[in-house]
């Protein structure tokens, strides 16, 4: 089948790279000419592992392309996927801004040719498909098309195996053309057994925020947990994997750490909530993960100053990882943007080191930041070391040789990655989250 994607960001190129891996014919569009000639070159603007040798194979096997002449790119397809950004409103009120989306759909409707599908893909609120919609029949009345919802379920880190081992797929559509469309799209995934689960639009597009929502909550009850285990001198470690094993509450998202970050969560969790205001209703669970996910990072703030004795000011602190997560380049709502930046109003110097997020750090977080080489570096002279991303390279740190360089054996794990006994044999003072 002839694709096209309008936007090459997360979403559109790992969706766009994983359906041309199926044998459709994808063409890749955006309005960016210098990331569209990075793309042609081979360079991706992403971190994304396995993503680049994708790219360069269905290029090569002339299954993907990339173009910013979305004109003709439309007049071909069969199927159109808009998968722009919704970020939240620049206004601060927690809505998802649909410029982007409203956009993509005045610019396709004009070069409609035959029967085509246009897919939302992006994460967008209910009620979107049908203004879409509502865009492309103002725009060209003749269009033959249908507008269908087909949210995205993918992790940062791990986006190509959940694109090609999906849990589910979910397909909202009003029509036997739409589905039989999107079935087609997704046939490669037959012999997987994958589930489709067909549902109204409306439907599909709430199915992505609930999820992020339920996950979300999942993470801000775990650490409320943690909070509680610190203050009685239980173990969450050990909590977590007795209710994990319950299968009714599964071990998933059960790792308490600094808070969750990242381009998903904070921003659905927020339009969730909006969407329930607008309709007389209060999510009063997902409000309170929200808040739960703020005072988190907060309390990680204190937790490293109680460490060095109840103030940072002139004290050299490590950190160890930016990212909201390992396996990305994402910054976004990341807990290192919040407490970094609070330790060093406090008069705290800060070292820093992350695999991938060091370019994008650099933009977010202030400007008078160390950058590192690598562990061993950022903790030179250091008084204290955070543990703030559990990257694999800190999984298994020469414990020895991080105790010479620093200037005080202070190991502050906000990942709970390191048995504290360990750290003690070599000497260290330790403390994670949610453990006596």
């Amino acid at each position: 089948m002839k694709i096209t994607m309008i936007g090459t960001g997360y979403v559109g190129l790992v969706t766009g790279t994983c359906f041309a891996e199926f044998g459709h014919h994808v063409t890749c569009v955006d309005n960016d000419r210098d990331k569209i000639a990075k793309l042609i070159d081979g360079d991706i603007p992403i971190y994304e592992p396995g993503l680049d040798a994708l790219v360069a194979k269905n290029v090569q096997d002339k299954h993907l392309s990339f173009t910013t002449e979305l004109a003709a790119a439309v007049a071909a397809a069969e199927a159109v996927f808009i998968a722009v950004g919704t970020p939240s409103s620049r206004r601060g009120d927690g809505y998802a801004d649909l410029t982007y989306i409203y956009e993509a759909a005045r610019e396709i409707a004009p070069h409609l040719k035959d029967y085509t599908i246009i897919v939302d893909k992006s994460t967008v609120p209910v009620g979107t498909a049908r203004q879409v919609s509502r865009i492309v029949k103002e725009v060209n009345p003749d269009a033959d098309f249908d507008v269908a919802s087909n949210p995205e379920f993918l992790r940062e880190g791990a986006a190509i195996s959940d694109f090609m081992r999906p849990d589910r797929v979910v397909i909202g559509v009003e029509s036997e053309r739409a589905e039989s469309a999107l079935r087609a799209i997704y046939q490669p995934l037959y012999l997987r057994e994958t589930p489709i689960v067909k549902t109204d639009i409306e439907t599909a597009e709430l199915t992505k925020y609930a999820a992020n929502a339920f996950l979300a909550t999942k993470i801000s009850f775990i650490n409320e947990m943690a909070v509680l285990c610190d203050e009685i001198g239980a173990d969450v470690t050990a909590l977590a994997k007795g209710i994990g094993m319950d299968g009714r509450i599964g071990s998933k998202f059960l790792h308490p750490g600094p808070g969750y970050g990242g381009s998903c969560f904070p921003k659905d969790t927020l339009a969730l909530m909006r969407i329930a205001q607008e309709n007389g209703h209060s999510l009063r669970i997902v409000e309170a993960a929200v808040e739960a996910n703020a005072a988190q990072k907060a309390k990680m703030v204190k937790k490293v100053r109680d460490m060095l004795g109840g103030s940072e000011a002139g004290k050299t602190i490590a950190v160890l990882g930016l990212t909201f997560k390992p396996e990305t380049d994402d910054m976004r709502d990341s807990p290192s943007v919040t407490i970094i930046p609070a330790l060093i109003e406090k008069g705290a110097s800060i070292r820093a080191h992350d695999p991938q997020g060091i370019e994008e750090a650099r933009t977010l977080l202030p400007q008078n930041i160390t950058y590192s080489e690598n562990a061993y570096d950022a903790c030179r002279d250091a008084d204290a070391v955070i543990l703030m991303t559990e990257w694999n390279q800190y999984r298994a740190l020469d414990l020895s040789r991080l105790g010479k360089t620093m200037k005080q054996k202070i190991f502050i794990d906000l990942r709970n990655v390191y048995s504290p006994e360990l750290l003690k044999e070599y000497g260290f003072r330790y403390v994670g989250v949610g453990r006596s």
